[in-house]
């Protein structure tokens, strides 16, 4: 038993905040302004300038990908092409996998304003294969070693550049699916573990994993789904399998489908392939309008045997156009068969229509945004602005829009596209760079946990500090609420609690995981 004293953010309906919490055996037993005497001779900690508030929920990640590329060479950070190059090369010196796997390479951060080209990949790594991810997850740069290896599964795909290396729409998709197909279980398994590591440093207690990119037999799903039973020190996983096969959701036993790749109905504006109602005005895309990747009727089938069957939908939809044709198709699944609790989604949401939203607000339709879009460096405004006219990129992920609608937003990173940081997404949020965009610091805080929970049907057990629930909590540098919103960038992770006990590292072997997580109960 543990009692907390200071500033506790509960994220209950008023968004209390509480001077007291109790916490026994990994329970919440009492919050409140006055501490009973039964507990006042009990540990106390203190927290003084600091707060503690409800453990962060990512909403929508490529979990098995992130963890495959959070173990690879991220060059986010990188400013030319020549750093990534040299980057490449140092890290093949020592890289043991057999294929050298990085992310994050965009256009607009290096001074050459363009992706690297298989040239130039060859010029530093011509042994080994290297697959370059785009920082948006729609395309990558291979090199000629790798090239050789898919061109018999990419040639003649939509997407296919063999002679600049990059590729997009259903080649990239095509290489993605080969890279995942060649990792063995253990050396992913091991990388699933370091991830949880990595996210639980950022205050993140439950991950939204979208699975399904290409392992035979839809591997990843299941082992996701075993990691999530097997996970140590309470981390909690929400597979969604990424498919228009309501079976693959229903064989195993998940509630849920949906998330990007397969149920993703356009592309990236970073590829010119989100799907838009009027053409594209810059950015070599003038008079294009992207590509919605599904007809209509594809959709609407897709959505109403998987709302018949129970399942909770998700699916990814950047463009104006992608979102209309979400709506439509789940409006239309609900008219069908009617639910009060569904639940389904639309993931990004970035450039959203009236009509639209109104059908979201009606039909109870949520968003798992990514706030971390805003004001990101890897698509810059300016470039978005060109690519889309002032008018279009100032109406892209409208946050305030959305909760004057009523509409339930939950945060996601999107991951590996963005670093999975709870604080960067509440920053993002309160501090929007369209006038009249932004969130509060409790509206930011809530998107940031109660409302991932209640997305996943968790609210009952965990996304707010209130008596009988789970103790899942984080210890901030300070109180969000206390601070000024430009400074929410300031604010530290000091400590991630699950059950009431400080989160700890992922230690089983992958054996023992696998068989753990095949015989276990635990939801996933």
């Amino acid at each position: 038993m543990k009692v907390y004293e200071g500033s506790i953010l509960t994220v209950d309906a008023q968004d209390s905040v509480a001077r007291y919490l109790v916490e026994d055996g990994g329970r919440i037993v009492f919050v409140g302004d006055e501490l009973p005497d039964q507990y006042a001779s009990t540990d106390r900690v203190v927290l003084g300038e600091r707060a503690l508030c409800p453990s962060f929920v990512d909403s929508h990640e490529h979990f098995a990908s992130f963890a495959v590329f959070n173990a690879g060479l991220n060059v986010m950070d990188a400013r030319s092409n020549a750093q990534i190059a040299q980057m490449v090369s140092d890290f093949a010196q020592k890289c043991s996998a057999k294929v050298l796997v990085a992310f994050g390479a965009s256009p607009h951060t290096v001074a050459e304003g363009r992706l690297l080209t298989r040239a130039e990949l060859d010029a530093v790594c011509p042994n080994k294969p290297v697959f370059m991810v785009k920082y948006d997850g729609h395309a990558c740069i291979v090199n000629s070693a790798l090239l050789k290896l898919v061109e018999g599964k990419v040639k003649g795909l939509r997407g296919y550049h063999p002679e600049s290396g990059e590729m997009n729409q259903e080649a990239f998709f095509a290489v993605s699916d080969y890279i995942t197909g060649s990792l063995s279980i253990p050396e992913l398994i091991r990388n699933m573990q370091g991830a949880m590591d990595y996210l639980a440093e950022r205050g993140i207690g439950m991950v939204h994993t979208v699975s399904g990119v290409g392992f035979t037999g839809d591997l990843d799903i299941s082992l996701e789904k075993w990691m999530g039973r097997s996970a140590e020190s309470g981390f909690q996983l929400r597979v969604y399998p990424q498919s228009m096969d309501v079976k693959v959701a229903t064989k195993r036993g998940l509630p849920r489908i949906g998330g990007c790749f397969q149920c993703a109905l356009d592309g990236a504006f970073g590829s010119c392939d989100a799907a838009v109602h009027e053409p594209y005005v810059g950015a070599g895309a003038v008079g294009e309008t992207g590509v919605l990747f599904y007809a209509d009727e594809q959709v609407i089938s897709f959505c109403k045997e998987a709302n018949r069957a129970g399942l909770q939908i998700q699916m990814h939809a950047i463009g104006d156009a992608a979102f209309d044709q979400a709506t439509r198709a789940l409006k239309a699944a609900l008219d069908d068969c009617p639910r009060d609790d569904h639940r389904h989604g639309i993931i990004h949401a970035c450039l959203p229509t009236e009509d639209g939203i109104a059908i979201c607000a009606e039909y109870g339709i949520h968003l798992p945004v990514q706030s971390a879009f805003i004001g990101w460096a890897q698509e810059p405004d300016a470039y978005l602005e060109e690519l889309l006219g002032p008018e279009r990129a100032a109406a892209l992920n409208p946050l305030r829009r959305f909760a004057d609608a009523g509409l339930v937003m939950t945060a996601g990173s999107d991951a590996p596209c963005t670093d999975p940081n709870p604080l960067v997404w509440m920053e993002k949020a309160c501090n929007h760079s369209t006038a009249g965009q932004s969130l509060t610091v409790q509206e930011a805080l809530r998107m940031c946990t109660y409302n991932g929970a209640w997305a996943t049907f968790d609210e009952g057990e965990r996304g707010s500090l209130e008596v009988g629930k789970v103790a899942d909590m984080v210890v901030l540098s300070s109180n969000p609420y206390a601070v000024p919103v430009d400074q929410l960038g300031q604010l530290k992770v000091e400590q991630l609690l699950l059950g009431g006990k400080p989160y700890e590292h992922q230690q089983q072997g992958f054996v023992s995981a696998v068989v753990r997580g095949m015989m276990g109960k635990k939801k996933v």
